[in-house]
């Protein structure tokens, strides 16, 4: 697959239950006689991935399994649980058992705000996850973790009915049981996912924070009459008027909801367009690879209205506003 169409400022990775009581191998699993060494491979690949993400403003969100040793719920169970098949319930809480393992501890400790505590199987069953997500503008989870099979696949369920475009990080997934693993992946490939590894989302992080525009942002029309351009977009065409700051030149100007905005000052000889703005990701970084390019500059890096801001000129004379959101001077 490719990831080129998934945009970073709306993705997260999500890390399940990387806890001492599933990798390591003095945890639950391992002293019931679960191969923890295949659980734990992908420790490694986890430690070099996630602080690739940190660094690109890719939230990490981490999953924490707790257990009580007395749950009132399970016990009105009839038949036993998957915990009765182990030496001892997974996961205490407050024990070293639930404890992420020390490998990746302090990669969680970055931001403790994105560690969620779950009390069964899914990410987002009866816990915060989906308002987080909110809050964050996550459209896209990458999800990493264990185990195949319990876990990871009801989350990957969950996210996938939620209507999240979901990326299953084949490396960075682990279950105890190589033919279940394999099953499961065939299936959520035809129904809840696309498969990846954490090379592809490497390269896709790299290209994606090469300097690059994002989208655009708006087009300002120089017009002769202000108020008759007005009442043509907004009587005529249906647009909507928005609040903007005025100019920093003092013209005339209004702004609209569909990303076109009008400015007086146009003779009938002028162009129409005054300039068309786009949003980039690093506008000093791209600043340079345009000096270096001998781009015409109208005005260099400065604090404009919508972020760090650049005006440059294109080959055929049209000025090209380019900034970043929350970058100041």
């Amino acid at each position: 697959m490719t990831l080129d169409n998934l945009d970073p400022r709306s993705s997260a990775l999500l890390v399940i239950d990387l806890q001492n009581a599933f990798i390591h191998d003095k945890g639950t699993l391992g002293i019931s006689g679960v191969d923890t060494q295949r659980l734990s491979s992908i420790v490694p690949v986890l430690a070099e991935l996630i602080p690739r993400c940190q660094a690109a403003g890719i939230p990490v969100i981490w999953t924490v399994q707790e257990h009580f040793a007395v749950d009132a719920s399970r016990a009105r169970k009839k038949l036993a649980g998957h915990t009765s098949r182990r030496k001892q319930v997974s996961a205490l809480a407050g024990s070293w058992d639930e404890e992420i393992v020390e490998e990746l501890k302090p990669l969680a400790a970055v931001n403790p705000a994105y560690v969620i505590r779950k009390h069964r199987f899914g990410a987002f069953y009866e816990t915060r996850l989906e308002m987080m997500l909110k809050m964050l503008g996550t459209r896209t989870l990458f999800v990493a973790g264990t185990t195949t099979n319990a876990c990871v696949e009801t989350s990957i369920r969950e996210a996938y009915l939620r209507d999240y475009d979901v990326v299953a990080l084949d490396d960075c997934i682990s279950g105890v049981n190589g033919e279940w693993e394999e099953t499961a992946k065939n299936v959520w490939k035809q129904y809840f996912c696309e498969i990846s590894d954490s090379k592809e989302m490497g390269a896709w992080i790299d290209a994606q924070s090469a300097p690059r525009t994002l989208g655009f942002g708006h087009m300002l029309l120089m017009v002769q009459d202000v108020p008759r351009s007005v009442s043509f977009y907004v009587d005529q065409l249906g647009f909507s008027i928005r609040p903007a700051k005025p100019l920093a030149d003092g013209r005339p100007f209004t702004a609209f909801h569909q990303g076109v905005a009008v400015v007086g000052g146009r003779a009938p000889s002028h162009r129409q367009i005054d300039h068309i703005a786009f949003e980039v990701n690093d506008v000093r970084a791209l600043r340079d690879k345009l000096k270096k390019s001998d781009v015409e500059f109208q005005q260099d890096l400065h604090d404009g209205p919508y972020g760090l801001t650049i005006y440059v000129t294109d080959p055929d004379g049209t000025r090209v506003e380019l900034y970043q959101v929350g970058a100041t001077a």
